[in-house]
């Protein structure tokens, strides 16, 4: 059955002058479900680290987000454009965040908080990779919301009709990610990571994970107009997965075969 997208008021809260977007609120939930469960893997002893000192990583980890996102979004996607006005690099409110760019922004993040705390980067990514991937579906249902980053044109009897592109019905992509790299990854990775998996396993699982969802995922997702398909018809947001889809088969089997367990 084909549906219409119910086009949500972007505007979750009006306080006076001051408007709440859907979309800023998805990345407040992201945070504090990160927040959430950090915390009760400290408790149940799968790191060694205090509350306060987490809430300091996930301190770091926001502004990684934040400024790894909006650079990824500026030099994969609009590089040109924003060659053309610097100063709307800064203009964060008007969207425009990568997820890549905002790995990248992560995991410098936790390579420095790695320095300060002593421990090796992999036990910590073993440690944040879990918190990750329902915050990516609260991002995705922020699309969703939004109405932004809809899927292609669709055949099929679930397909969607966003009125602010045209009257073509598509593939609603942005539920197709937030099932895939977000509540799928999550459960993969939650019940993965609760048994003793040699260093780095975790890590790898999750980019081997979200490299195959998210280049699955984008068949039905559009590609940015101003880029469309790239080479052997695969998008932007596709190449990107390969180099992490790739990353972490290496990093699974040097984990792998570096183990105790192993040898």
């Amino acid at each position: 059955m084909i549906i219409q997208h119910p086009q949500f008021n972007p505007i979750a809260l009006s306080l006076g002058p001051l408007q709440v977007h859907w979309y800023g609120l998805m990345y407040l939930l992201a945070f504090a479900i990160a927040w959430f469960l950090g915390r009760q893997r400290i408790k149940q002893g799968y790191f060694d680290i205090t509350q306060k000192r987490f809430e300091d990583l996930l301190f770091y980890g926001i502004i990684g987000v934040v400024v790894g996102g909006r650079l990824g979004y500026v030099l994969f996607y609009q590089f040109s454009y924003y060659l053309r006005h610097p100063l709307e690099i800064f203009a964060v409110w008007d969207g425009g965040m990568a997820f890549h760019g905002g790995l990248i922004g992560v995991l410098v993040a936790m390579l420095y908080f790695a320095h300060k705390e002593g421990k090796t980067f992999f036990q910590l990514g073993d440690f944040v990779a879990p918190l990750i991937p329902l915050g990516l579906a609260f991002g995705r249902w922020g699309n969703f919301m939004n109405g932004e980053l809809w899927g292609r044109p669709t055949n099929g009897n679930w397909g969607m009709i966003f009125p602010m592109v045209d009257n073509v019905p598509r593939h609603p992509s942005q539920l197709y990610q937030m099932a895939l790299e977000g509540i799928l990854l999550f459960v993969i990775l939650w019940f993965y990571s609760k048994k003793p998996r040699p260093t780095g396993c975790v890590s790898a699982v999750f980019l081997i994970g979200y490299g195959v969802f998210r280049f699955i995922a984008e068949f039905g997702r559009e590609p940015d107009s101003h880029l469309g398909l790239l080479s052997f018809n695969l998008s932007m947001g596709q190449w990107l997965s390969l180099p992490m889809i790739l990353a972490g088969i290496i990093l699974f089997a040097i984990s792998i075969r570096q183990s105790p367990r192993s040898q």
